[in-house]
């Protein structure tokens, strides 16, 4: 489980801090892009993206079965 940590304004989070969190829970980034002429949508292109390390999305050792 991941400890949730109360807020605290003075305290400064380092990039590599944040890096790291981010890769332990992993985070998904979603965006669209439309291309329209005269008000109407010609190509409509939805993007997902998920950001993640590997041991995060991997079953833990005790978790593997023969069950799919």
């Amino acid at each position: 489980m991941t400890e949730v940590l109360p807020a605290d304004n003075d305290r400064r989070l380092a990039l590599v801090d944040l890096l790291d969190r981010v890769l332990a829970g992993g985070v998904v980034i979603s965006g669209d892009i439309v291309l329209s002429i005269a008000d109407v949508d010609m190509v409509v292109i939805s993007l997902r993206t998920l950001i993640s390390s590997v041991g995060s999305l991997l079953p833990a050792e005790g978790d593997v079965g023969g069950d799919l």
